[in-house]
């Protein structure tokens, strides 16, 4: 083969789970290049009778990308648009190509490919045939199967074929075995909307045209490997509009959206074809934070339409609220307020996870983990209200909780249920409610899958649906397609029972000994590591408005580098199964090194996975009593060399040592930095030393406040802190710097002074680096630092967001022991926070320009920059600082074999916006990274908001 071949252990573990409930370890995972690679690996997995699984984003439900044999990985190689015919409105595509590269190769033409489901930045086309699946605009443009035109396929025993329509392309035996069924396939099909479950063999019925392609659809890679297929595409609308209709409950809005279900499809998009709703999607409250600003109800339903222009799609939208029962409405057609509502409908397969507490006294007191396994039933539209109610009979019944939402128009509705997937009787208890639930779909007329297919979840119970003739027809067609039961055993026919090979079987039952306090996940390590359900949100090939995740696989594209596959790394290394060597797993480290810290999947992630902390806590355990990498002692104890200059007034001569060529690198080496990077100029003067020698100018009476001293603002940029204490005098604040050790001791009479002696610190590059020891050593030495204030209750004002954060965060986690920590978390504010929430009636100056910039990955994570928004609004600093990240992240980029990868990040976004900013913007980030990748690789120096603002003053005379 030509394509790769991983039979190692990162590999393996990488690929034992997918988005299901289900774990299988493959023997090996295979990317191929091409078909011929396909056959080559179905020819050697055939000789050794060793099964084959397709997979493509790994986003599956039900099990159906997991296997103990071969992973056919199509998401690296085989992953292009082979061909798109605007005229014709088809593409051919490989099975690899993530579906949002096809739409951006649509638009252009005004066209797009109908179904798209809530994973549409990262499930791939091969994904979709394989699951049929569907999305929220299937009541306009159907199922995927309602838009194949061809397929080409490979038989596991290497017959290369083009199923079509009229019999074109069926093995050998198909059409008998269907013509002598006929009777069994005409009355054996319930008729809905969303039938996603068994074979669609009822697809090959003479008067349905005999679709061998549209029957592949939904075989979940059980009858051949996909190759290659052409899609259908429609036309889209040019403008579209939202209508947010607000119910008593769920069952009000599903009934609603029985009525509202378009009469016929806009697939033609001919005039006035996009009056009716292209969506029918339904939420619940438990499901809506109530910051969404939704109108107000119980249950809500996104009802979205199209025109020709912006106010026919207003005017459509108006229309369905004026045909729609519903007790309170909103029309959005903002593009951007559209795409913040259609977040929570997609991030909802990750929020619905985790249940909350329940407060009304009845139910568990704590929040609780949920899980797939009854995920996307369907029944008719018009039974979905009275079945909501059957199944929230049925939920309590079994003492259990769910949130449904989902497809209300379609009749199909998603679910994520707190099963006890960890002990006997909780698996007892699923499978019960598994059965139940099944007999009620059933009595309901409805499909156990309406979207994500049968897998493992649910092929256990199709004799429920269909009965054991069209069951036994099915394994019939099977051996037909597969006589040797190689593709993807156990599925659809003769399976696994739905409770075997549950993928938390494997974890320890006791919880791991860590440093960290999880409080999100009762101080459990396996539990924070079990919040990856596998959705794969961070395996995103672009960056959608402020994300930041991941952005290490944006750029290597590779598994590894994505917060998923770091967290079945994780998984893996806790079950001790395939990652064998604990802690201290090369896999795991390596796997772990691309990762910036960058806090972004800690608020991107719908489940808030944090591997930032998550990797400080692995290379605390790693390293334990061994030597470290240079980097960590260069970098992580950065404070410590930066304070020894500070003291001894080095710092010209450490300037230009770092600017002397042979020097700089040989200092460079042994430091563990990358020999790309120029290394930062220190301040003659620290900040602390310039505030000491100042002439004082405190507002009279105004709010006292704490200025921290980072790191950063004292020794590298103090310009930073300069231009903070001008903007909050002039706003009529009293800064303060926090008492050092000095100061201490005095009112101390001298009684503790050695355990006191330095100054305050957040600890960051201490857990950067993963030295959680010593991060707890300067915590701790902080917070006795700052009794005195906490005791005052003022607040603490951080300049450095990457600082602000790790005490907002890393502090208390750290510290869970110490209720300082969280005393001293609660008071830090940001710059822009400071000013607002002290100084409200301020006015900044008017800088009256564009920026452009980046915001700091960790304030859009951890911080929120609502406030700085707002801040520059009312400066008049115009225009919106780009998303993702800028590479440099502490200190990653300037690690040595960083450098591209975190060149590359800053490629992504920041660099080409800086390169086009127009004349006379203001360059603008506050972290000390940013600035610093923006100076070294784009030649460009940014500024801090209060650098900015500070300069304004000046122009002002204030």
């Amino acid at each position: 083969m030509r394509g790769a071949v991983e039979f190692g252990t990162a590999a393996r573990a990488l690929h034992t789970m997918d988005a299901s409930n289900y774990r299988r370890v493959p023997l090996g995972v295979v990317a191929p290049r091409d078909a011929d690679d396909v056959a080559a690996a179905l020819s050697v997995c055939r000789a050794h009778g060793v099964p084959v699984v397709a997979r493509g984003g790994g986003t599956s439900i039900a099990g159906q990308a997991t296997g103990t044999g071969v992973v056919l990985d199509f998401t690296r190689h085989m992953n292009r648009i082979v061909s798109l015919d605007p005229g014709a409105r088809t593409a051919v595509v490989q099975p690899g190509v993530v579906l949002d590269r096809l739409q951006e190769a649509a638009a252009p033409h005004g066209l797009r490919f109908g179904p798209d489901p809530s994973t549409h930045s990262r499930c791939t086309l091969g994904g979709m045939i394989g699951n049929n699946a569907c999305g929220s605009h299937s009541v306009a443009w159907g199922t995927t199967a309602d838009n194949v035109r061809e397929l080409s396929v490979l038989t596991a025993r290497g017959a290369a074929l083009t199923p079509g329509r009229d019999w074109r392309g069926a093995p050998e035996g198909l059409r008998s075995l269907v013509e002598g069924e006929l009777a069994l396939l005409r009355t054996g099909y319930p008729e809905l909307p969303r039938r996603i479950s068994g074979y669609a063999l009822d697809a090959l019925l003479p008067e349905k045209g005999a679709d061998v392609a549209r029957s592949l659809c939904g075989s979940e890679g059980t009858l051949g490997v996909l190759t290659e297929a052409v899609v259908d595409l429609v036309e889209a609308p040019r403008a579209h509009a939202l209508a947010v209709l607000a119910y008593g409950d769920e069952s009000a809005a599903a009934q609603a959206a029985a009525g509202l279900r378009p009469s016929r499809s806009p697939r033609s998009g001919e005039a006035g074809g996009w009056g009716g709703p292209l969506t029918l999607e339904g939420m619940a409250a438990d499901l809506v934070p109530p910051s969404a600003g939704l109108p107000r109800g119980g249950a809500w339903l996104f009802v979205e339409v199209g025109g020709a222009s912006a106010p026919e799609a207003r005017a459509h939208a108006e229309a369905i609220v004026r045909a729609a029962d519903a007790t309170d409405s909103l029309v959005v057609t903002d593009p951007a307020a559209q795409r913040a509502l259609w977040r929570l409908r997609e991030d909802a397969s990750g929020t619905a996870t985790r249940i909350p507490a329940d407060t009304s006294g009845t139910g568990a007191p704590g929040g609780t983990e949920a899980w797939p396994g009854w995920e996307d039933c369907a029944v008719l539209p018009a039974r979905l209200g009275p079945y909501l109610r059957d199944f929230r009979r049925l939920l309590a019944d079994h003492g259990l909780r769910g949130r449904p939402y989902g497809h209300f128009g379609d009749g199909c509705i998603h679910v994520r249920i707190d099963f006890d997937l960890l002990t006997d009787a909780g698996i007892a208890r699923f499978r019960r409610f598994s059965e139940d639930i099944a007999d009620l779909v059933v009595s309901h007329g409805g499909s156990l899958s309406g979207e994500h297919g049968d897998g493992q979840a649910r092929a256990e119970l199709l004799p429920k649906m269909y009965g054991p003739g069209l069951v036994a027809l099915f394994e019939r067609a099977k051996a037909v397609w597969d006589p040797d039961d190689l593709l993807n055993p156990g599925m659809l026919v003769r399976p696994a029972r739905l409770d075997e090979n549950l993928r938390f079987a494997v974890l320890p039952r006791e919880p791991v000994e860590v440093a960290f306090g999880y409080p999100a996940d009762g101080g459990d390590f396996s539990a924070a590591v079990r919040r990856c359900v596998g959705v794969a949100k961070c395996r995103t090939t672009t960056v959608s408005g402020t994300d930041v995740m991941c952005p290490s696989f944006r750029v290597t594209g590779e598994e590894e580098h994505s917060t998923r596959g770091r967290a079945r790394l994780l998984h893996e290394m806790l079950a001790g199964e395939v990652v064998t060597e604990g802690w201290r797993s090369t896999e795991v480290r390596d796997a772990l090194d691309l990762c910036l810290s960058c806090k972004g999947c800690r608020t991107d992630c719908p489940v808030g996975v944090d591997m930032a902390t998550y990797k400080a806590e692995f290379l605390h355990h790693h390293y334990a009593g061994r030597r470290r990498p240079a980097a960590h002692y260069a970098m992580g104890w950065l404070p410590v060399w930066l304070r020894a200059v500070a003291r001894t007034r080095t710092a010209p001569v450490v300037n230009a040592l770092a600017s002397a060529g042979p020097l700089a690198a040989l200092g460079r080496r042994l430091g563990g930095i990358a020999p790309e990077r120029g290394i930062p100029r220190l301040a003659e003067e620290t900040f602390s030393r310039w505030w000491d020698g100042r002439t004082r100018t405190e507002a009279d009476g105004g709010p006292r406040l704490v200025l921290w001293p980072d790191t950063f603002t004292e020794h590298l940029s103090p310009s930073v802190g300069k231009a903070a204490v001008r903007v909050l005098e002039t706003a009529g604040l009293r800064p303060v710097l926090p008492p050092t050790a000095r100061a201490r001791s005095a009112r101390d009479g001298g009684a503790r002074p050695a355990a006191r002696r330095g100054r305050v610190c957040c600890g960051l590059t201490y857990v950067s680096t993963g030295q959680l020891d010593r991060a707890r050593t300067v915590l701790r030495r902080t917070l006795d630092l700052m009794e005195p204030v906490l005791e005052e209750g003022l607040p603490v004002v951080v300049l450095e967001p990457s600082c602000a954060a790790a005490l907002r965060t890393d502090l208390p986690e750290l510290l869970h022991d110490d209720p300082r920590a969280a005393a001293l978390a609660s008071g830090v504010f940001t710059f822009a926070e400071a000013l607002e929430g002290l100084a409200p009636g301020w006015t900044p100056p008017a800088v009256d320009r564009p920026v452009v910039g980046q915001t700091h990955c960790h304030q859009h994570a951890v911080l929120g920059d609502s406030a700085d928004r707002r801040l520059r609004e009312a400066a008049g600093l115009t225009g919106e600082l780009e998303g993702g990240c800028c590479g440099l992240a502490g200190d990653f980029g300037f690690v040595k074999g960083h450098f591209e990868v975190s060149r590359a990040v800053a490629e992504e976004r920041l660099l080409p916006a800086v390169r086009s900013a127009p004349e006379g913007a203001v360059l603008l980030a506050d972290g000390f990274s940013c600035r610093t990748q923006m100076e070294q690789l784009a030649g460009r120096r940014a500024r801090h908001l209060a650098e900015v603002l500070a300069e304004g003053l000046e122009g002002t005379g204030r």
